[in-house]
């Protein structure tokens, strides 16, 4: 099952990132899009003066810290996050896997997550499969587990 990638740079917007991570988690619940709709945060630093960012740290998505059966005091501690250090890019990789009865499901979920707010001013990119950048993309998306 091919999947569709979408990329989406928050520079140093942290708020911006949590409130689009916020809007995935949502929708994931809402409309029943568990394994069908991943999403991976990355974090590059870009104190280099050269551009030559590494990535200073990654999260899974919060299937993980869920998981850890805390109840409620356990899921506000892993919301509780301390906000990054202003020299860190934050990246947003979205991965789309919807089954081929599926196809007009996904291409309207390809067509309003670039069009939500968060989403809208974070430069969104789509990678089909078969463009040029499809290979390094899936890639680093599994990089980042």
């Amino acid at each position: 099952m091919p999947h569709i990638y979408m990329l989406f740079e928050f520079a140093t917007d942290e708020e911006k990132a949590q409130l689009a991570r916020h809007k995935l988690e949502t929708w994931k619940q809402a409309f029943r899009l568990d394994k069908k709709l991943l999403y991976k945060v990355e974090r590059i630093a870009v104190d280099a003066p050269e551009g030559d960012a590494q990535p200073a740290k990654s999260r899974k998505p919060e299937k993980e810290k869920k998981a850890d059966g805390k109840g409620k005091a356990g899921k506000a501690k892993a919301h509780g996050e301390e906000a990054p250090a202003s020299n860190e890019d934050i990246r947003l990789l979205v991965r789309l896997g919807f089954s081929g009865h599926e196809k007009l499901s996904e291409e309207r979920w390809v067509q309003r997550i670039p069009s939500e707010e968060p989403f809208r001013d974070a430069s969104p990119e789509v990678v089909k499969p078969g463009e040029a950048k499809f290979e390094a993309i899936e890639q680093r998306f599994a990089e980042l587990a």
